[in-house]
């Protein structure tokens, strides 16, 4: 949940460094350090934002290799001594660190026995002293004999004083890249990073290590065998990937906006109209593959869980192919049976989400198929699964996920669309299908266009101290990501529950201080639902409704948002796009800054 840059070249590397931490704030953090290497090691680091470390930076900390690094506080609380990159007692050894290890305790205890005298809280310094300590007699050989020492995960990035040509990094369960420039390389742990520098990028795999210099890089492994890894170019904008408002407005707005135009890249060239089907290449999977899958398993985290849950009713209704989503967090811990017959989908925005791309390495151990449904190219599930979605939903860089859900949402109808027509879906449906899938950027449109209203509601909503969301089997999930969002972005307290389960315990909460946000789609359930509101109206509890036009709510006492109609499998995803403008508008109502909501991350790259 951090973030590590660095560099070697023939330009002073402390400014490139503190710039190229300011492109990784969306990752989340909360106290931000360099360490430069001259004629000595020099470190800078301070507790708070880039801004506060650029701001105390001496003006003459010059040096041609440099890293530096933006944590979140996880061994220890955010202060100026815990900020990274941490060094050794002489100050010859700097480390940046993202991952945890998990063996930090035992190795503190040892190196306080040897007459160590360690300054932070963190788990990273150890690694510190353990290079140093180390009697090798190269930078490659001193990081090795550390990790030989070392259980956990990690990106790490090590520069010391009596090797000032280089960078070495290694890499195990977090992710880090190689950036190829004219006579400079730069390293980063996201690609936004060096957008600015170079498009020329090699991705490590785990237990690799980089030899980085100004004249390129060598990859290896602990036993100092070399790796074929090898840099390519990206096809990168290196606008999409800028920080901070545009037009005065917060990235979520932007990308709120951007929904249209992501959904349309996300169905271009993938719709076969003769056919009334999807063509979804990238799968690797032919007809007979298809139809050989007898269940799918849908494995993400936070909001991909979510819209992995509506995925899997999607693969379900569609395709009559027994589905289900699970938190990927806890899929590998209970020690799954894998099935040959099973398509395991792995869906995460960044592509590096750990526990996601462990459940992935979980599933492909045991032998199964695995498909991965990412937005970013050449990341680590990306690579890891066996073929997979790219979403096309361009950079995502506030924190909480609107255009790459909305992608992923349409991500999953094409693969329901795609496993039915090879089954039993009819030519009819699939038109249907089709239809309704080219019809949703334009509306999408029209429900942004209905901001204004949504807007007043939330200010009433933001007023309240706690929330429920409430829906109802296709809407359910559609509650749940509500929830997630108001949640992360307004602090409030925000619950999801079953519509049905309203009389298993939520309405002894039910009050006037208590809103409940319903979802309640033009659908077979309809009357049950609309039911259900009148139980809440009856308790005083106010009511915000998410629905079409023309359902009948009766005499409630109701805020009610209409979204457009399209085919009843796809509307979940019509019905979730005002739950992000209420959560934006919550949000700004109660000040707070929704791209860098406190205490998360974009990327999740710790267990």
């Amino acid at each position: 949940m951090c973030g590590i840059v660095g560099y070697v070249g023939g330009q002073n590397a402390a400014p490139l460094l503190v710039e190229a931490l300011g492109r990784l704030e969306h990752r989340g953090y909360d106290s931000a350090g360099v360490a430069v290497v001259g004629s000595q090691l020099k470190v800078t680091k301070r507790a708070g934002r880039v801004r506060d470390l650029a701001d105390v930076l001496p003006k003459r900390m010059s040096g041609r290799v440099g890293i530096g690094h933006t944590r979140w506080a996880t061994h220890g609380p955010a202060t100026d001594v815990n900020a990274h990159p941490h060094t050794d007692t002489s100050g010859t050894v700097a480390v940046v660190h993202n991952g945890i290890i998990d063996n930090a305790a035992a190795l503190r205890a040892r190196l306080t026995d040897q007459g160590v005298a360690l300054a932070s809280d963190t788990d990273t310094e150890v690694f510190a002293h353990l290079v140093a300590l180390s009697g090798a007699d190269t930078l490659e050989g001193k990081v090795i004999d550390a990790l030989d020492a070392v259980e956990g995960t990690y990106g790490l990035a090590v520069v010391h004083a009596d090797f000032p040509d280089r960078v070495v990094v290694a890499r195990n369960g977090s992710p880090l890249l190689v950036g190829v420039g004219e006579k400079e390389m730069f390293v980063a742990s996201d690609l936004a990073a060096l957008v600015r520098h170079t498009a020329t990028v090699a991705h490590l795999a785990d237990g690799e290590l980089a030899t980085v210099t100004a004249a390129g890089f060598t990859t290896f492994r602990r036993d100092l065998t070399r790796t074929q890894t090898t840099a390519r170019e990206v096809d990168v904008d290196p606008s999409a990937y800028e920080h901070g408002q545009i037009d005065g407005r917060p990235r979520m707005y932007t990308e709120m906006l951007e929904q249209p135009a992501s959904v349309e890249r996300a169905l271009r060239g993938r719709l076969d109209e003769r056919f009334a089907t999807a063509h979804l290449g990238g799968l690797e999977m032919d007809a007979r593959s298809l139809r050989a899958v007898r269940r799918v398993k849908i494995l993400g985290c936070g909001s991909a869980y979510y819209v992995g849950q509506m995925g899997a009713s999607l693969v379900e209704e569609l395709a009559r192919v027994p589905a289900d989503a699970e938190a990927a967090s806890e899929f590998r811990y209970r020690d799954p049976v894998i099935e040959p017959d099973t398509l395991y989908v792995a869906v995460s925005q960044s592509g590096e989400t750990i526990d996601t791309l462990l459940a992935v390495e979980e599933i492909k151990r045991k032998g199964g198929r695995v498909i991965g449904l990412v937005n970013v190219v050449g990341s680590a599930i990306a690579r890891a699964c066996d073929g997979g979605i790219y979403l096309h939903a361009g950079p995502e860089i506030a924190v909480a996920s609107t255009k790459a859900l909305t992608t992923m949402f349409v991500g999953f109808a094409l693969l329901a669309l795609q496993l039915g027509r090879v089954r039993d879906l009819s030519v009819a449906d699939g038109r249907r299908l089709v239809a309704g899938l080219q019809a949703l950027p334009a509306q999408i449109e029209q429900v942004l266009d209905g901001e204004e209203r949504i807007a007043e509601a939330a200010k009433a909503l933001a007023a309240a101290e706690s929330l429920f969301f409430v829906g109802r089997v296709r809407g359910y999930p559609v509650a749940r990501e509500g929830a997630q969002k108001f949640k992360e972005i307004s602090y409030r307290h925000a619950e999801a529950y079953q519509m049905s389960e309203l009389k298993h315990g939520p309405l002894a909460l039910i009050s006037p201080e208590v809103p409940t946000v319903a979802i309640v789609p033009d659908d077979e359930l309809t009357d049950r639902n609309v039911a259900a509101l009148h139980e809440i109206d009856a308790r005083g509890g106010p009511l915000v409704v998410i629905t079409h036009a023309g359902v009948d709510l009766g005499e409630l006492k109701a805020e009610r948002i209409d979204v457009p109609r399209n085919e009843r499998e796809l509307d979940p995803l019509l019905l979730t796009v005002p739950l992000q403008l209420l959560a934006y508008h919550a949000a700004l109502t109660l000040g707070h800054d929704v791209d860098k909501p406190r205490n998360l991350a974009k990327s999740v790259t710790v267990e």
